[in-house]
């Protein structure tokens, strides 16, 4: 009973999904909201029963849980992963049902996509083993690529998904084939019992382990030179699936790396840390440097995952709470200014009306000031202008790295950070002072307009007051 009952948000999140999937059944085409509401109050729910299942504020402490003979494992780390993962998912739903409406693309389906995404997110988040972080892996991918492939008479949406597929078999592949060399290493694949192992296994082995490991959770980031996904699959999916894929999975990203890197590889970490420097140093540089020369803005934020990305990566090197607790804020930070980037294109968006290139956004000031000003709030904190929250993740990971010798780093990370700013300012510019097009844009209603709102500012007033989000991800990595 004690390990189904660490498992119980699992359980209760699979039991709603499959409950919405018979509902949608009986809703009525002109009713399909109903069916997002229920998606909505599932994944709301949900990170309810995980608060308070956990124990609510005494679970943020860092003492672990293990289920299944360390199959599952629930942890302060685990708690703050899911609770981000489902209220993201959330907001990605709301947001995401206007423009589905207009487009006439508004099926049950999509809610239960993301329902069973979010579910494999929460399985990786728990991850005690290598074979729990594959399963959760596998369900989250899945459920990805169908979504990519969701409008299934676009040929240049199916083309996406086609390549995010093949591509994501192969990364999968290379991860699984890395576990398999681990695991044969230690003889074990719990994650601690891999600690406790790797220091008697052939250097030869870990090695070629850490390779195909890094190369698996460096596609899953997006981080340089495995990024060659993510501009097409974020230009060719529907803008509401673009807003999901690029904003919760980055948590589950996170998750993944840190399960492997921060637990089951600590001890190699001197080894595996080059490989991660590399891959980091290469993303913040060129996905920095390929955004500026985009005119679909869908492409340009592509390309500003990949850099941002390699910042999450740069609070890796140094390992420890300093490190990973950095990492862990610029994951959430990222994901929080995400859903408010795409947010303000799906609002925006309507039947015929895609809000994809730059120009689009020309003279938006002029038309909608509110809408202008919630995306110049996202520009600025991905650029990492103070008083934004992407100001102070951007410092954090700087700090850690200093922290640990890699002042040479540091500032390649900040001169990077100086070009990004670039071309997150270019946003702001054709905003606000490029004459406005002549066509008109259908404003969102006042709900969808508050909800984003509430997020937008919350990027402002985190910024302002950072302390709060900061020690709660350096308190729940305590002893990481």
């Amino acid at each position: 009973m004690k390990d189904l009952a660490l498992v119980l948000p699992e359980i209760v999140l699979m039991s709603l999904a499959a409950l919405i999937l018979v509902v949608d059944l009986f809703v009525r085409r002109e009713q399909k909201w109903f069916t997002f509401a229920c998606g909505i109050g599932a994944l709301l729910w949900t990170a309810v029963y995980v608060w308070v299942t956990a124990g609510g504020a005494s679970a943020l402490a860092p003492v672990s849980q293990v289920a299944f003979d360390g199959l599952f494992l629930t942890d302060g780390v685990a708690v703050v992963l899911k609770l981000t993962i489902l209220l993201s998912g959330a907001f990605a739903l709301a947001y995401s049902w206007p423009y589905l409406r207009k487009h006439g693309i508004d099926n049950g389906e999509f809610v239960l996509l993301i329902l069973l995404g979010t579910l494999g997110m929460m399985v990786i988040a728990s991850a005690g083993s290598l074979l729990t972080a594959y399963l959760g892996l596998e369900l989250s991918g899945l459920s990805m690529y169908t979504l990519v492939a969701l409008k299934r008479n676009d040929r240049i949406a199916t083309e996406a998904a086609i390549k995010y597929f093949v591509l994501g078999a192969l990364a999968a592949g290379l991860l699984l084939f890395g576990m398999s060399i681990l695991y044969g290493a230690t003889g074990t694949l719990s994650l601690s019992g891999i600690a406790a192992g790797i220091g008697n296994a052939h250097p030869t082995a870990i090695a070629f382990a850490l390779i195909f490991i890094a190369a698996g959770v460096a596609f899953k980031l997006g981080v340089v030179p495995f990024h060659m996904w993510v501009p097409d699959v974020y230009a060719g999916a529907p803008t509401a699936v673009t807003l999901f894929i690029g904003s919760t999975p980055k948590i589950a990203a996170f998750a993944l790396a840190y399960r492997l890197f921060g637990t089951a590889l600590t001890p190699a970490t001197i080894d595996w840390s080059i490989i991660v420097a590399v891959l980091a140093t290469l993303s913040v540089v060129l996905g920095n440097l390929i955004a500026i020369a985009q005119t679909n803005i869908k492409r340009m934020l592509a390309y500003s995952l990949v850099a941002n990305m390699g910042y999450l990566l740069l609070g890796f090197i140094g390992g420890g709470v300093t490190g990973y607790s950095a990492a862990l804020t610029y994951a959430v930070v990222y994901v929080i200014n995400s859903l408010v980037s795409f947010g303000v294109l799906v609002a925006l968006s309507g039947a015929g009306a895609e809000f994809e290139t730059i120009d689009d956004l020309r003279g938006l000031n002029a038309r909608s000031p509110w809408y202008a000003f919630l995306m110049l709030i996202a520009m600025f904190s991905l650029a990492g202008i103070p008083p934004t929250l992407g100001f102070w993740a951007k410092l954090l990971v700087i700090e850690s790295l200093i922290s640990v010798g890699y002042t040479w780093l540091a500032v390649i990370a900040i001169m990077a950070a100086l070009v990004g700013a670039y071309y997150y300012l270019r946003v702001v510019r054709v905003m606000y002072f490029a004459e406005p097009q002549e066509r008109s844009i259908a404003l969102p209603s006042r709900s969808l307009t508050a909800v984003l709102s509430l997020n937008a500012l919350a990027v402002l007033v985190l910024g302002v007051v950072p302390g709060a989000l900061v020690a709660l991800c350096a308190k729940v990595l305590q002893g990481g």
